[in-house]
């Protein structure tokens, strides 16, 4: 391939003595450089025509350097670069400031080529303009490389987005790395709330979504369904959860020679909510009946309880009657009344077992998780007409996921039935302000639900008389025999949990409900 003479009147790199530090370098070692470089360079005059070009220059364009001796730079052209480009080259030239950019040139064969171009104008001593220096190389590839990395990523990311699906990929820290518009959508329903920490706290409980790390040898899950209450007079909602872990290698510059793996969760959340609403208004359908089947039931085991209560006292009294003979009789007892004591006695307590053998039992499967958000709407929902017929404002503040609480879900059911009935016989008795406010949280290991309602409120000196068995703050007007809040007493105790009346500002009543997450531990 010929060359062109050196620039600069270069000499022989042999006719120079060897370079003591601090001298320059000889001429012919800028010239072997150049030459030898695999970056196209040309130098040109102060009119952009070509006085030297490098072997590189012919491997990128086709032209043999002597070929291009003594023509202009714009045999490269292409008229596929805007003209405006060019503008602003020119522009920075004439400023004596080198210019950098991207041009579409054109090979001696005609095919085109996109260069990456970097041009530096020359000066002499006195700050004249004598040449031009320009390197540029063939980009092509690397910029048809990024476009095909680019389209590729814009067309995953159209199809994640057209996904009815709420997908993200998340960091071992639990951070958002990407996510697609189904995502996008949910968090602003939750009103900022971060749609996966709500999920993931629903699968791994409170804190599962803190740092990934530490559950990343559980490996993926799928269809976990978690239940998320948004609050704010909006209805719960159902999403069956996927997640898979995605490894991928660091990208830094420290982890070239020394690889280092990073992990990812893609969470992905399709919403079932649809088909569990209809689920749970069958369910509210059937609960509805079946509630009325258990409150005639509970109120027979009621009546008869009282009845047995009752009994019990003056069977009692004959008892003490019998025992107060035995002991003062002198010179022999009154056997006749002894007699017609011992039979009455006798009586009462065969008629007081076979009362207590009439009342129906208690039957419960074992203990199961129970969701009270679950619950608590399922009763709401038993009370819609009653609710929509007194007037009551509802305020129902869920916490967006719960964590469940073992115990039996029918008892728990007739405890809430029984805290709203009362709620509701008190808004109902009078005043202009009607409100139920319900409010559920997780606090550490246990779940806390609240129930208040702005009634006549009990006072404080009866707050623990309400308890008691047929104790009644209605009077004798009052329906029922007093045993609503001493069953929900017995079912509190059952399950562990601690029930109290707290003060509130009157009027009002605020009842507070706590159950542990996890059963006691056994002793």
């Amino acid at each position: 391939m010929p060359r062109s003479d050196p620039p600069f009147g270069a000499a022989d790199e042999d006719e120079s003595p060897p370079q003591a530090p601090g001298r320059t370098l000889p001429p012919r070692l800028f010239y072997e450089a150049v030459e030898q470089s695999s970056m196209a360079i040309s130098i040109t005059d102060d009119r952009a025509r070509i006085l030297y070009a490098n072997p590189a220059f012919t491997r990128v364009t086709g032209y043999p350097a002597g070929e291009v001796i003594g023509r202009n730079e714009s045999i490269l052209s292409d008229q596929h670069t805007p003209a405006l480009v060019y503008e602003t080259l020119w522009g920075r030239l004439r400023q004596l400031q080198p210019w950098s950019g991207r041009l579409v040139n054109r090979r001696r064969d005609g095919s085109r080529y996109l260069a990456e171009l970097n041009i530096a104008p020359v000066l002499d001593a006195g700050g004249r303009l004598t040449h031009y220096l320009g390197m540029h190389r063939d980009i092509t590839e690397m910029h048809r490389l990024e476009h095909q990395v680019r389209n590729q990523k814009a067309l995953i990311e159209s199809v994640v987005d057209a996904e009815p699906v709420a997908i993200a990929l998340l960091d071992t820290g639990g951070r958002v790395v990407l996510d697609n518009q189904e995502y996008k959508k949910l968090a602003g329903d939750l009103r900022g709330r971060e749609p996966a920490r709500l999920l993931l706290e629903g699968i791994h409980g409170p804190g599962g979504a803190g740092d990934l790390a530490a559950i990343r040898g559980e490996g993926g899950f799928s269809d976990r369904e978690v239940r998320v209450d948004p609050g704010g007079g909006r209805g719960a909602r159902w999403f069956s959860c996927s997640g898979t872990w995605i490894t991928e290698q660091d990208a830094a510059a420290d982890a070239f020679f020394a690889p280092r793996r990073v992990d990812y969760l893609l969470l992905m959340a399709k919403e079932v909510t649809s088909l569990r609403r209809r689920e749970e208004e069958m369910r509210v359908n059937a609960l509805r009946a079946l509630t009325a089947e258990s409150e005639r039931v509970e109120g027979m085991r009621e009546t008869l309880e009282a009845a047995a209560y009752r009994m019990q006292e003056p069977v009692n009294l004959i008892q003490a009657a019998v025992q107060l003979l035995q002991r003062r009789r002198e010179g022999g007892p009154d056997e006749a009344l002894m007699r017609v004591l011992n039979d009455a006695l006798d009586s009462g307590r065969r008629a007081l077992g076979t009362l207590e053998a009439c009342i129906p039992e208690r039957r419960e499967g074992p203990a199961a998780p129970v969701n009270l958000n679950a619950v608590l709407r399922e009763v709401l929902g038993l009370f819609t007409r009653r609710l929509l017929a007194a007037g009551v404002v509802v305020e129902w503040d869920p916490a967006p996921v719960l964590p469940p609480v073992l115990g039996h879900e029918e008892p728990l059911r007739g405890l809430f039935k029984q805290l709203l009935d009362n709620a509701l016989d008190a808004l109902e008795s009078g005043g202009d302000r009607r409100e139920l406010h319900i409010r559920t949280r997780a606090r550490d290991d246990a779940v806390q639900v609240e129930i208040r309602d702005t009634g006549p409120g009990i006072p404080e000196a009866l707050r623990l008389r309400v308890f008691e068995p047929f104790f009644s703050t209605k009077g004798r007007s009052g329906d029922g025999a007093g045993m609503g809040l001493p069953m929900v007493q017995e079912v509190v105790n059952r399950h562990a949990g601690l029930i109290a009346i707290d003060p509130a500002p009157p009027p009002g009543c605020c009842v507070r409900l706590q159950f542990p997450v996890q059963p006691p531990a056994a002793g």
